[in-house]
């Protein structure tokens, strides 16, 4: 006669059903999508989001040579001088000209260069200003050209065109509800103020004060002094309305 374990058996149904509940347990986590907030850091400050950074980058102007012409053209003289200017004004380190080699027309770009340099130093760059440097082009189709360019510093911000998030209500945009603003609001007007400012020292600290105007303020005392009027007297505008029409 067969004696039956049930202990055995209850034990191994017991078993059976854990790992059943444990397997759908692991299957249905990996279904569960998890969803992570990108954007619950950002501060709400536009100018906190885009911030106006100041740093040093390059500005270049492209001098396009062909290969039966020597020399520089009325505009590209021009191009060239306002470079110069600017490089006078807001330069932070040597001029650098890259002229191609090997190329159709490398014969008119080194022609081309010595009027570049006599320009420069025209207006006043010097000598040891202005570095040359050969190049090679890696793209055959394109025409090569004399780049001449110079560090500056410079403030910039963005890049702009950035939509983490849907501007309408959602589950997922947590910043309709909030009345929060858009991530991309203010960073257009943060990048205008970048390209607008003439000089970006101005974002950091203020500038030293001018020295006064010695000859309007003895003027000034002179007539305090005295019991005058310091107040500004214009000449009476002694034009008159034409006539014409009437």
């Amino acid at each position: 006669m067969t004696m039956i374990n049930h202990t055995a058996i209850h034990s191994s149904r017991t078993r059976t059903a854990t790992g059943a509940l444990l397997f759908l347990a692991l299957a249905l986590g990996g279904c569960k999508t998890v969803a992570q907030d990108t954007t619950s850091n950002i501060p709400d400050d536009y100018r906190l989001r885009h911030p106006i950074v100041v740093e040093e980058r390059a500005k270049t102007t492209e001098v396009f040579v062909g290969s039966q012409r020597g020399g520089l053209s009325a505009t590209q003289r021009a191009d060239v001088v306002s470079l110069g200017q600017d490089w006078l004004r807001e330069g932070t380190g040597v001029i650098t000209a890259e002229v191609p080699v090997n190329t159709p027309n490398a014969r008119a770009a080194k022609e081309s260069y010595r009027e570049v340099h006599s320009l420069l130093m025209a207006i006043g760059v010097p000598q040891n200003g202005v570095l040359m440097r050969s190049y090679q082009p890696s793209d055959p189709r394109m025409l090569p050209t004399i780049r001449v360019s110079y560090p500056l510093i410079a403030a910039s911000a963005g890049p702009c065109g950035t939509w983490p998030d849907d501007l309408a209500s959602s589950i997922k945009n947590k910043g309709y509800l909030a009345n929060k603003p858009y991530y991309n609001l203010g960073c257009a007007q943060q990048r205008n103020l970048a390209a607008m400012v003439a000089n970006p020292s101005d974002l950091v600290q203020p500038r030293a004060e001018t020295p006064v105007y010695a000859g309007r303020r003895t003027v000034v005392l002179d007539k305090y002094r005295k019991g005058e009027s310091t107040a500004t007297t214009y000449p009476e505008d002694k034009t008159k309305i034409s006539n014409v029409g009437q």
